[in-house]
């Protein structure tokens, strides 16, 4: 009994201390309000050396329009690791979800929180010029409405990003996905209302000034991969830069691995950093 409860100990500690390795060279600002809603909300990972140009990665966690958070390890941890550490500023986000709050107001959400780190980007150290977006899964169908959609950030006319980063959606041609057998989820999400599917079908809305786009994409989810190359396709005949980066990776790995050491991450970073000006890429 007396092995078993040091064992135990020694398992909290561990997770414990996996816990803070995250943290290791950034502080937290937690919770920082961008509405009135409790959902409402993002935490901010900055660096500890001192720079007045810092670039902000925005990233939006998935869960099928339906549940997630921002704080989830998979969402932040090795991001922290990887690139807080070079000097990038990590906003992770947090908005109002299923069952009360659609994929089209759950946009609006993000859209909400992208002036509020705009806004609030200088007390950061940070550059609001050099905003790139990211999102996984459900997550990444939001960044990509925002990233095509003006309407959805017509309320915020200084709002700007310089790229985003689409990580395994496979969601961005919705009326493509509903008009085939498809996973319940998505009746949950978009409905039975044909116009609702175009609205939210970021592919519908392409146009030549969207920005570079990277979508990374698991080759073990042939809706994922099909999805992003009709995406980019289209976004080329436009003149949009988009590029299609497809992993031997699980939709939660793609996620989670991101910022682990290796090519996967090598690749993500490059497009990152011919986005920005930051300089400080090792």
């Amino acid at each position: 009994m007396k092995n078993c409860w040091h064992r135990r100990r020694a398992g909290i500690a561990m997770i414990f201390l996996l816990s803070l390795t995250g943290l290791a060279n950034a502080s937290k600002l937690e919770d920082i309000a961008y509405g009135n809603d409790p959902a409402q909300r993002m935490d901010v990972y900055l660096p500890d050396q001192a720079s007045s140009q810092r670039p902000l990665l925005v990233m939006v966690h998935g869960g099928a329009w339906r549940f997630g958070d921002k704080k989830n390890r998979a969402v932040v941890k090795n991001k922290i690791q990887r690139w807080v550490e070079q000097g990038w500023v990590l906003v992770s986000l947090n908005y109002r979800m299923l069952p009360d709050t659609p994929p089209d107001q759950q946009a609006k959400d993000i859209a909400s929180a992208l002036a509020e780190v705009q806004k609030l980007a200088p007390q950061w150290q940070a550059d609001p010029k050099q905003m790139v977006l990211m999102g996984h899964s459900a997550g990444a169908q939001l960044v990509a409405i925002i990233a095509t959609n003006p309407a959805l950030t017509s309320a915020y006319p200084k709002l700007h990003w310089q790229g985003a980063i689409l990580l395994d959606s496979a969601a961005l041609d919705i009326t493509q996905i509903m008009e085939k057998r498809h996973p319940k989820l998505y009746d949950r999400a978009f409905g039975d209302e044909p116009e609702y599917w175009r609205q939210n079908s970021a592919t519908h809305h392409l146009h030549a000034k969207v920005k570079p786009i990277l979508l990374v994409c698991s080759n073990r989810r042939s809706d994922s991969c099909n999805q992003a190359e009709s995406f980019s396709a289209k976004g080329k005949a436009l003149g949009v830069a988009t590029t299609v980066l497809p992993q031997n990776l699980s939709h939660l790995a793609i996620n989670s691995n991101l910022g682990s050491e290796g090519e996967y991450t090598e690749a993500v970073e490059k497009f990152m950093f011919q986005l920005t000006n930051f300089k400080n890429q090792p």
